[in-house]
């Protein structure tokens, strides 16, 4: 936009924040480079073959699927997703408390267009996932943080943080939270610390956003009750998508939660999108239909577990173990690394030098500060051979940049 028409933007166009990992795209795209930055998926195992066959839904239904359909979802993969997440929700949604999304972030987006104004407050982790802290904060929301440990958000240090702002006069609309190996952190949200989050929020009457991206990609250990499961009071959302599971660029995600939250969203969602994508939505419930989704998930599953173990095997092979720790992950995309004596920002430069990118801690910090010494690495992109050289050269970038 030139310069004689910036005052025509909104306050909110002036305001916006742009993703970090976006924005370095044109980065580490550079040729020969190794990036460990973006969560993207493998596509070596997307299951285009069983994606392809899924598509004869189109020759089925395609005078109906080729229509515009409900803004709350196709109902065949709303009916399926009620069945399918019974043992993860611990019983079976209605229609009516679910939500059919375009990928997941439209879920974070459409709720705060239901709940939040300008200047209110959202309690999150920190560190926490940049894309939905940048669109709450797009949306004019404040932030409370809550740090954490290997058992995830410190839930003990809820009511102070809340009775603080409640006492100078603020209103907190939801706690956000990623219960199932964290992004960046990796860690899960113990059961204890869920079912004391659950009583928290109903004390003071504040919502819960259970964002589960990966939960269903567990590696090893017991899986958790998920919050919502536990909930009594409807006083959670739960988020999910195929993005993990299936391929991200089928942009279809879910949410679940009371009714009457789900109606707000999708009166958002007719002025937003009308409807997501009923053809992919088609495509999506046919191939769970043809039951996929279920059997491929197993390979999925194996796949990134070998992944990590690639990259957790490159870790011991060649980074100074003095200079650099981290948690081995039980599931999900993600190591988060810490290097008390390195600035993260200094070895990232370092790094690009080399050929490697990962994502800077500080970028996961809603408030703006921290981080300095962290950095994420996603595991699930990078080919075996190329993780190998890419961490030898990490671990040359961290001996370089003392």
């Amino acid at each position: 936009m030139t310069d004689e028409l910036e005052h025509l933007l909104s306050l909110a166009s002036k305001n916006i924040r742009p993703s970090p990992i976006r924005e370095m795209l044109h980065m580490v795209r550079q040729p020969g480079m190794i990036s460990f930055a973006g969560g993207m998926p493998d596509p070596e195992i997307f299951p285009v073959e069983q994606f392809q066959e899924a598509a004869s839904v189109i020759s089925r239904e395609g005078k109906d699927i080729l229509q515009y359909g409900t803004t709350e979802g196709y109902p065949p993969l709303k009916e399926f997703i009620a069945e399918w997440t019974i043992p993860r929700m611990g019983r079976k949604l209605t229609p009516e408390e679910i939500l059919i999304t375009t990928g997941s972030s439209q879920i974070i987006d459409l709720l705060c267009w239901a709940l939040v104004d300008r200047g209110d407050y959202v309690i999150c982790e920190e560190p926490t996932f940049l894309g939905a802290t940048g669109t709450m904060f797009n949306h004019g929301a404040r932030f409370l943080t809550v740090t954490c440990d290997e058992n995830g958000m410190l839930v003990d240090s809820l009511p102070g943080i809340i009775e603080k702002a409640i006492a100078e006069g603020g209103k907190i609309k939801f706690i956000y939270t990623i219960v199932n190996f964290h992004n960046p952190l990796g860690c899960d949200l113990s059961l204890e610390r869920r079912i004391k989050l659950l009583e928290i929020a109903k004390k003071y009457g504040i919502l819960i956003l259970e964002d589960d991206p990966y939960g269903y990609v567990r590696f090893e250990g017991e899986e958790i009750p998920s919050v919502f499961s536990l909930d009594r009071e409807g006083l959670v959302l739960y988020a999910c998508s195929f993005s993990k599971i299936l391929a991200p660029g089928t942009r279809v995600g879910w949410c679940a939660g009371r009714e009457n939250i789900i109606r707000k969203m999708a009166i958002f969602k007719q002025g937003t999108d009308t409807c997501t994508s009923v053809v992919v939505q088609a495509m999506v419930w046919e191939y769970c239909r043809l039951g996929y989704l279920e059997s491929f998930l197993p390979k999925i599953i194996n796949h990134y577990r070998d992944k990590r173990d690639q990259m957790e095997k490159a870790f011991q092979a060649y980074l100074p173990v003095d200079k650099v720790s981290w948690l081995k992950p039980k599931g999900g995309f993600f190591y988060w690394m810490t290097t008390p004596g390195i600035m993260a920002g200094k070895l990232f430069e370092k790094a690009i030098e080399k050929k490697i990118a990962f994502v800077t801690g500080n970028a996961f910090y809603p408030t703006g500060s921290g981080g300095e010494h962290n950095f994420r690495m996603c595991y699930t992109f990078a080919s075996p051979e190329m993780t190998d050289i890419g961490i030898k050269r990490l671990g040359e970038a961290i001996l370089e940049s003392e």
